[in-house]
């Protein structure tokens, strides 16, 4: 019966529903003079005399101050503890009407304590109506629409890791919610533990088993959104144990900014998992090559150019060139910006330009460089997948190496003031064509600081760091969408390790470490420590709420399989090819001192280099390479699929 009547009412028209609450109203405050009558006199009043008007005048003064105040347009069963703050000024206000009114009628005696305890008894009658409907609205409300929509209404019980500000609103509107319902939180701090909050009990993190068999958990929520990497690093860390899947809220940076709302839940941030937080940038070098500056981003599209465009439209330049291969990349970047600009910098006249175009074709780089007079280039177009570079050696070359160099000729035709490599942590002694090809580039920027052909002496830098989290090719999104299928992980060797860093944080680095060069300048960002490939596999599955199926544990969910290294890649990664290296202003970012060679050598080993991509003789690709790249020891023999083809 008490189901048929919610159902009834929450399929009636809003009309009709704010009409059936102004009535209730109406009883209630005849209802609460009444009651505060007969707790005054201590016996079942009945009003005499005047006194019947009071009774009238009443629900002629609330009704209106409730319209006026919005009691009636709150969605009931939506209705929050913040919704007391307005019934309580309706009724006080609706409270000290009715005192003016009953002075002003003169009304037979009415007792000074009567006022104050028809106020309470209206705000307790208003205020506990409101909340018991939606008590009784909200999950069968919640229940219909799962019905209408075809969807089973099984929340699924969740505990809230931290019982702060950010954990109160999320919980509320988890509740409000589909998909979550929370059931506990966990909080460090043992002042609060035993309490509740909202009928939620707060329990340290040791009782998080007993919450997982009591409560049948599959997910914990961090609703610490303003805590550090490390500390969040720490606390996954504790989680790891309990085969739980871990989410979290975003940060406030990003809620503040309405790119997301509390109640958004999204998958851990691998970047939580290298627990180091940014160091805060020098906004000085930040903006030196850039405000109120022409910039241009080769590779716009991809992982690090992309970022670099997000921060660059964020330090205010004159205009922003996206200069990209891909016509798809292009577009989709373009959109973004184009929102970015419109949400973060309404009021800004950035202009973006976006110019399809190859990194070989000098006579468009330089016509644009002119065109637009560019002052700042960061040249992040290059070939980076490591086996696909294998197997396509000669158009790797012509991208990376002699792309660079007719992209660095033109910006000294047109005059650019600062050219930006951005390099590899695989330059290092490389046992692969990319990282061969990467330093070569390296040593064509830094032989052209030295030669006489740099006449407008454009300043080439070149920034060197490891692996991005999170970028194309990584093997993070990799991991994700092989556990999301069920696994296998595919790890090549147990041994393998990597330098990480975040996208942002590596672009913020590349723009500062760029205004730091006088010249031919090789910097090289710090990476932290370097981080095991099968680790990293081993906490994201075990950060799905998943275990790893072993010999010793045949009980588990996702296998990790060793494929072996693939052509060209090695076990440990490498920042500097000697040990000269020296500090900057900048804590992350070192200057290393290393070898160069001549230009009039260099520019002989490029000509043939030209002409050995012309004829596809990787042979010869491979010798000069070796030649010149320091350390260069290929690891394996020559993949070229068209050599490979021809047997040669």
């Amino acid at each position: 019966m008490t189901s048929h009547l919610a159902h009834w009412f929450i399929g009636l028209p809003r009309k009709y529903k704010a009409f059936i609450l102004i009535t209730a109203d109406i009883c209630f405050t005849v209802l609460a003079l009444w009651g505060a009558f007969s707790l005054r006199l201590g016996e079942l009043y009945v009003p005499f005399g005047n006194q019947w008007i009071l009774f009238a005048v009443a629900p002629m003064l609330s009704v209106p101050i409730f319209i006026k105040l919005g009691l009636y347009r709150s969605i009931i069963r939506y209705i929050e503890l913040l919704a007391l703050w307005t019934i309580l000024q309706a009724t006080t206000l609706y409270a000290l009407v009715l005192a003016f009114v009953q002075y002003e009628l003169d009304t037979d005696f009415v007792p000074r304590t009567v006022l104050p305890l028809n106020w309470l008894a209206i705000m307790l009658l208003v205020g506990s109506s409101r909340f018991l409907a939606r008590s009784w609205l909200g999950g069968i409300y919640e229940r219909l629409r799962g019905v209408k929509n075809g969807i089973a209404c099984c929340k699924k019980n969740v505990v809230l890791y931290g019982a702060g500000s950010a954990g109160i609103q999320l919980a509320a509107a988890l509740r409000i919610g589909r998909e979550f319902n929370p059931v506990a939180f966990i909080d460090d701090d043992a002042v609060l533990h035993k309490q509740k909050i909202n009928g939620l009990r707060i329990y340290p993190l040791s009782a998080l088993g007993f919450l997982i068999e009591k409560h049948q958990v599959a997910d914990v929520l961090l609703a610490i959104p303003s805590a550090s990497r490390a500390r969040r690093n720490e606390i996954i860390r504790l989680l790891e144990p309990y085969a739980i899947h871990v989410k979290s809220m975003p940060g406030l940076a990003d809620i503040a900014q309405g790119k997301v709302t509390v109640d958004t839940i999204q998958e851990v941030d691998v970047a939580d998992l290298l627990g180091r937080d940014p160091v805060a940038p020098d906004q000085n070098l930040l903006r030196a090559n850039i405000t109120n500056k022409v910039v241009m981003v080769s590779g716009a599209g991809g992982s690090i150019g992309s970022e670099l465009c997000r921060q660059i439209i964020q330090l205010q330049p004159q205009a922003l060139v996206l200069f990209e291969l891909s016509e798809f990349a292009l577009y989709a970047i373009e959109k973004e910006l184009d929102h970015l600009l419109a949400i973060c910098t309404p009021q800004s006249h950035i202009r973006l330009i976006t110019v399809l175009g190859s990194v070989t074709d000098t006579p468009r780089i330089e016509k644009i460089c002119n065109t637009f007079k560019v002052h700042t280039i960061y040249h992040a177009a290059a070939y980076k997948h490591v086996p696909m570079v294998e197997k396509n050696p000669c158009v790797a070359v012509d991208n990376n190496i002699l792309g660079t160099l007719q992209f660095a000729k033109a910006a000294i035709a047109a005059q650019v003031e600062t050219f930006v490599l951005i390099s590899t942590d695989k330059a290092v002694r490389p046992t692969n064509t990319m990282g061969a090809t990467k330093r070569f580039a390296e040593l064509v920027l830094q032989a052209l600081t030295q030669t006489g052909d740099n006449p407008h002496n454009t300043c080439f830098t070149m920034v060197r760091f490891g692996n991005v989290l999170g970028s194309s090719g990584s093997v993070v999104p990799l991991f994700r969408e092989q556990i999301a299928r069920g696994g296998p992980v595919t790890v090549t060797d147990e041994r393998i390790v990597r330098y990480f860093m975040t996208i942002p944080e590596a672009a913020q680095l590349v723009i500062q470490a760029g205004a730091m060069g006088q010249g031919g300048d090789v910097f090289v960002l710090d990476m932290g420590e370097p981080i095991r490939i099968v680790d990293l596999a081993k906490r994201m599955i075990h950060l799905s709420g998943l275990k790893v199926k072993t010999p010793e544990h045949p009980q588990g969910e996702i296998e990790i399989n060793y494929t072996g290294l693939r052509p060209g890649e090695k076990l440990y990664e490498e920042l500097l090819i000697g040990d000269n290296v020296s500090e900057t202003s900048h804590t992350r970012i070192m200057r290393a001192q290393e070898t160069m060679i001549p230009w009039p050598e260099l520019e002989k080993m490029l000509a043939g280099l030209e002409a050995a991509t012309k004829n596809d003789d990787c042979q010869q690709i491979r010798a000069i390479l070796t030649q010149a790249v320091s350390g260069f020891a290929p690891q394996c023999e020559i993949q070229d699929i068209v050599w490979k083809e021809q047997g040669l």
